[in-house]
């Protein structure tokens, strides 16, 4: 199983990496210091990774305002100094919490109840964690949306953006239609192809295809002009901007 590691202390880092991958059905992917690569990180191989093991203080804040950024579905494993933290890491995905400085027994035991609930997941929900999704992954090929009284079929391809606006979900269309969809943001996410489909920020996912140019925009942030217009401005968040450069400019 594919593990994130986020450890400003290079030291801890290592020592973590070197327990973790003592069980041999775990490795480090990746070890990161701060909360804007690990959410640029995400943004872009999140779908690789099936746990996070999580530092709360990093070199640029807590931890937890990584959640703020991006929507995280990984179980986190949350490896800290500080006691008081517990309650929140729970309320964000955590399944365990390992106080430093810590023993290589704490950390067996974690990877072994992340184990246990993976494989329980997996029986009673047949739930694919995602970095066992399948290669050749076939993505939603339409959408359905209501007009009224009416169904209609939206092929993805035509979709120029989903967008959340006053807690609905709607769909935009690249000749500039605008319709309901019953369905949320994450499903949605999950449903489109990554290629095409970027999440700029928690309200909106949108496709390349509709995107004309890229703007500078205040704090560092940048601003979309699209072939359509939506209800609110399409802003990519801070520390999405660099993953959503290279997705414009590598295709992924």
């Amino acid at each position: 199983m594919n593990v994130l590691l986020v450890e400003d202390e290079h030291h801890t880092a290592r020592m973590l990496q070197e327990i973790i991958e003592k069980d041999k059905d775990f490795i480090v992917l990746r070890t990161l210091d701060s909360i804007a690569e690990t959410v640029s990180y995400l943004a872009k191989y999140g779908q690789n990774i099936d746990l996070i093991f999580l530092d709360i203080h990093l070199s640029d804040g807590h931890s937890f305002e990584i959640f703020r950024h991006i929507d995280v579905s990984i179980p986190v494993i949350f490896c800290t100094a500080y006691d008081e933290y517990a309650l929140k890491a729970i309320r964000n995905n955590g399944i365990e919490y390992i106080l430093k400085p810590f023993e290589d027994e704490e950390v067996l035991n974690a990877l072994h109840k992340f184990r246990q609930l993976a494989e329980r997941f997996k029986r009673q929900l047949n739930f694919e964690f995602p970095g066992e999704k399948s290669k050749n992954h076939v993505y939603q090929e339409s959408f359905l949306a209501q007009q009224k009284d009416r169904t209609i079929v939206v092929f993805t391809e035509n979709i120029a953006m989903f967008a959340i606006e006053q807690d609905i979900v709607y769909l935009y269309t690249l000749d500039r239609k605008r319709y309901p969809v019953f369905k949320n943001m994450d499903y949605i996410t999950n449903a489109c192809d990554p290629h095409i489909f970027f999440r700029i920020n928690r309200q909106m996912l949108v496709n390349r295809n509709a995107i004309i140019t890229i703007q500078p925009y205040f704090n560092r942030k940048v601003i979309l002009e699209l072939k359509i217009k939506p209800e609110n401005q399409t802003i990519v968040s801070r520390l999405k901007v660099t993953a959503f450069k290279e997705w414009l400019e590598n295709g992924r």
